[in-house]
């Protein structure tokens, strides 16, 4: 068609190059709208935004694991949670309503600084409800908070692990090679150095972040596989265990947008000889925390050991579907279909701490939830089997 002598192939090729520059460029402009500077944003957060104030309302979405948030202006600081207003949003987007009857309810139940925006700005945590007054499905947290009030004079106690995994927003694991892996588990835990540690200023952030909200966070370390961590929330009492854990779940999301990473729940992120991410929650009550304790704490285990199968479908937000994957009896898990414990023994059920054991008194941890988990509904049924005998 186009004339002898390579014309034709020339032709093509020409085309070809010209196709791939015009798509390199669009990519690169569409990566370039993508990306913010967070040195402009500056210029306009420093801005004084008088007497009003910022409220980010703050709520579980449909799915049992999704947070979603959008903000309010209030005309002045809120001094209590009563004179934070009931808003609403669009359920039908977030899996929780139909789009014919979609309008559901945001009703505050606990107050944060904000530290994003700072000054008198708020997150605030919430409940949803659907048009009927009736709880969400994924709202917990109502049922959760009517066990504590009936379990209150047991003091129960709690203090949950939170695993995540960092991952480039090709869903490819923070910091490992792109076209392979990186060497084996073993010097990546509690680890320190750059060829060792993926995402530290992220960890960082997040840290101070919960400080300054007054999350109730106790620690926070480098974990088994590369790009993972854990961060500690507890002791904390109650209902305050689902509340801070929640929120500081809401604030890594936010931190780890800041710096353009993913953050993952998934309790076995990548397949094979890597550890999955779990959601271990220490608990105790006022009984197991006295002198004569450890009496209490192995009644605990033995009315655990009765009720492992509906543990299990309370301790991922799939009845147990994703946590298939991670107990699997291997990389420090005990298997989903038995239940075990022992002292010290991270291949179990429930671990009693080597000094729990020794002093005679203190905390079981139990090892099954997964890192999606649902805190409320961990700590509900904990209590229920152990305090209530439900």
């Amino acid at each position: 068609k186009y004339g002898r002598n390579g014309q034709q192939l020339s032709v093509l090729h020409s085309l070809i190059n010209s196709y791939h520059k015009y798509s390199t460029r669009s990519t690169l402009k569409m990566q370039c709208h993508a990306q913010t500077s967070k040195a402009v944003l500056d210029r306009y957060m420093s801005l004084p935004q008088g007497t009003r104030v910022q409220a980010t309302y703050i709520w579980i979405d449909g799915t049992g694991e999704g947070l979603r948030s959008k903000t309010k202006t209030l005309e002045s600081k809120p001094g209590k949670m009563e004179s934070l207003p009931i808003w609403n949003y669009d359920g039908s987007s977030c899996h929780q309503a139909e789009g014919s009857n979609s309008d559901t309810y945001l009703h505050p139940v606990k107050m944060y600084p904000c530290p994003f925006r700072k000054g008198d700005n708020v997150l605030v945590l919430c409940e949803a409800y659907k048009y009927n007054k009736e709880p969400t499905k994924t709202n917990k947290r109502k049922d959760c908070l009517a066990v504590m009030e009936k379990a209150k004079e047991h003091k129960p106690w709690f203090g949950i692990e939170q695993e995540y995994t960092f991952l480039d927003q090709d869903g490819h694991p923070f910091g490992w090679p792109k076209n392979g892996f990186p060497g084996p588990q073993g010097p990546y835990y509690c680890a320190v150095g750059a060829s060792r540690v993926y995402g530290r200023d992220i960890v960082e952030a997040h840290y101070r972040c919960c400080l300054y909200a007054g999350i109730k966070i106790s620690g926070t370390n480098a974990e088994v596989m590369p790009a993972q961590w854990e961060f500690q929330v507890g002791p904390t009492e109650g209902i305050d265990m689902g509340d801070d854990l929640w929120v500081a779940r809401y604030i890594m999301e936010r931190v780890a947008e800041d710096f353009g990473v993913v953050v993952s729940l998934d309790p076995k992120p990548m397949v094979g000889d890597w550890n999955g991410a779990g959601a271990h929650c220490n608990f105790s009550t006022k009984a197991m925390r006295e002198v004569g304790g450890m009496k209490h704490i192995e009644a605990a285990i033995e009315k655990l050991s009765k009720n492992h199968d509906s543990h299990i479908k309370a301790y991922d937000p799939n009845e147990g579907k994703d946590n298939e994957r991670r107990l699997t009896g291997a990389h420090e898990t005990s298997s989903i279909l038995d239940f075990s414990s022992g002292v010290a023994n991270r291949g179990a059920s429930i671990r009693i701490p080597r000094e729990v054991s020794a002093q005679g008194y203190g905390y079981l941890e139990d090892r099954r939830p997964s890192s999606n988990c649902d805190p409320y509904s961990v700590t509900m049924v904990i209590v229920k089997t152990t305090c209530l005998g439900d």
